[in-house]
């Protein structure tokens, strides 16, 4: 069996998706013959988050712990060299299929309660393709009978063919970006300037980005964009709904898996740290849904 479990091929015209039963990411998006995402095939694992929802929290939380309700909870640490607990429970969990036609696949997942994450979540994943392009919604309804944290993510890395990082443009209207520490844990807000200034459109050069973005700039439908132009005239954007208060640009130097070949363009409806921090983080009464939608637009 592929080590993301089974593929399942959405398209609309030259645009066709790649989504995977395991971590219900999206493994593949190609426009024609232009691959827009720095895909892996069926049976490698995701290196590096590529193309995986990240749920019930996005990035990291510090040391794994964080208290909740007047109790103290502990993650796994599954980041060992920061010691970290990242990007949530489901990535390597088999979701099942609910629906699937040609256009759209809907996976589900029953989140069980667990050491450090004692809640119940229900989640419905829908990928789908269109004359806009590709867009995923996330749902999550608390199946338990206490209230329990929720935040959710993704992380897409943007190729544009064999264009590399340094050499994609970039336009993402935001004021602020997360000032962290050496984990990557936020300490802090400052105005977007140098390298973290992509206002105006440039090229990402040799910018070193593992970075949050806040304060976005939103059209009349509440969305965010995030445009990237590769040399070669291939373009994509990215777009993510007034649930995600953040997207983080990510050049993957730490990962060798993808250093500087692509950029990770990741969505977040909270900021890294939120389960300690309780900034942006939702807190879910019994039965209570959570939506979040993001998707990409090639030009």
């Amino acid at each position: 069996m592929d080590a993301t479990g089974r593929q399942f091929e959405i398209a609309h015209g030259s645009l066709r998706a790649w989504v995977t039963e395991v971590g219900a990411g999206l493994r593949r998006l190609a426009r024609g013959d232009v691959e827009i995402l720095d895909a892996q095939g069926p049976d490698e694992m995701p290196a590096a988050g590529r193309g995986q929802l990240l749920i019930p929290w996005p990035n990291r939380v510090a040391d794994g712990r964080y208290r909740w309700d007047g109790e103290d909870q502990q993650l796994p640490i599954t980041e060992v060299p920061t010691g970290c607990a990242i990007h949530g429970l489901t990535r390597w969990t088999a979701w099942y299929r609910v629906e699937e036609r040609p256009e759209a696949v809907i996976l589900a997942l029953a989140v069980h309660p667990q050491p450090g994450y004692p809640f119940r979540l229900d989640l419905r994943a829908e990928h789908r393709v269109g004359p806009d392009g590709y867009s995923v919604t996330v749902e999550a309804v608390n199946a338990g009978d206490r209230a329990c944290p929720y935040a959710c993510g993704a992380h897409p890395y943007l190729r544009l063919g064999a264009a590399r990082a340094d050499d994609l443009e970039v336009h993402l209207d935001a004021g602020t970006v997360l000032t962290v520490d050496d984990r990557g844990i936020p300490t802090g807000t400052a105005p977007v300037s140098g390298d973290t200034d992509f206002r105006s459109p440039r090229r990402v050069g040799a910018a070193v980005l593992d970075t949050a973005f806040a304060d976005l700039a939103r059209d009349a439908e509440g969305r965010a964009w995030v445009h990237v132009r590769a040399p070669g005239g291939a373009a994509a954007s990215l777009w993510l709904d007034e649930a995600h208060s953040h997207v983080m640009l990510f050049t993957g130097d730490p990962q060798p898996t993808v250093a500087r070949r692509s950029l990770g363009v990741e969505p977040m409806t909270a900021p890294p740290n939120a389960f300690a921090s309780g900034d942006g983080l939702r807190r879910l009464a019994p039965g209570e849904r959570a939506r979040a939608s993001w998707g990409i637009r090639p030009a």
